[in-house]
């Protein structure tokens, strides 16, 4: 059976920060623990469109933030992971963000650069010229700059309708993903993991389980949710 794991992160830090940062060391023992559960780390491309059987993780980060360059790209290479970069290609380069020479590293040593579009607008909200300029120049932007295919794209907030799905197929990607919904076999709508600083080794494993996953098709789903939220603010409180 194939079994296809995203996870999903933001900025990584060598020491606690805020809710969508995650610490260093905790993402190398979050990748590891699912290496020794038998998953075998790509790029998120590659995960979607793995012919065979086998258990496939891709660990990707939004956004594109520094800590990216200076703190996952190390954890990941000691496990010999690969990572996937959704970078907002509006945002390249400005304060705090990974710029065009990192994404170039990353690139050359075996990274995924995927799309989170120009300017990371939710994307349903737009009229379809608005919305094909959103993809359609930041696809075309991480292409020209690294000289290598963009095949990804991360839609901002996770926000997606079928609308969107369309366009991003018609602007030549062949997989996406966002945050949250329900598992389908969908490449180009495909739901990941979402892995947040106050999520222990416990919380993770049980979060990215097959039975954990299974759950976000019942009606406990949104529950859970809430109850995560919940706990979250308690403990950053």
């Amino acid at each position: 059976m194939r079994d296809r794991l995203v996870l999903g992160y933001h900025d990584v830090s060598d020491s606690a920060g805020y809710e969508r940062t995650v610490v260093k060391a905790a993402l190398r023992a979050q990748v590891v623990s699912l290496r020794h559960r038998g998953y075998v780390g790509t790029t998120f491309s590659r995960a979607m469109h793995a012919p065979a059987a086998g258990r496939w993780l891709a660990v990707t980060f939004d956004d594109g933030e520094r800590g990216v360059f200076e703190h996952a790209f190390p954890a990941l290479a000691e496990v010999g992971v690969p990572g996937t970069a959704f970078v907002s290609v509006g945002h390249v380069g400005t304060p705090g963000m990974l710029g065009w020479p990192d994404l170039a590293v990353l690139a050359d040593a075996g990274w995924e650069i995927g799309s989170h579009t120009m300017t990371h607008r939710r994307l349903t909200e737009l009229e379809d010229v608005e919305l094909d300029e959103e993809l359609r120049s930041s696809r075309k932007a991480i292409e020209d700059t690294l000289g290598q295919p963009c095949h990804s794209i991360a839609y901002p907030y996770g926000d997606v309708d079928s609308r969107v799905r369309a366009s991003a197929a018609a602007a030549g990607f062949t997989a996406g993903c966002t945050t949250g919904g329900r598992p389908r076999e969908d490449i180009l709508c495909w739901p990941r993991v979402g892995v947040h600083g106050s999520d222990n080794l416990l919380v993770f494993r049980l979060k990215s389980s097959r039975f954990g996953r299974m759950l976000r098709r019942t009606p406990l789903r949104a529950p859970l949710e809430r109850v995560g939220r919940t706990a979250r603010v308690l403990k950053s409180g």
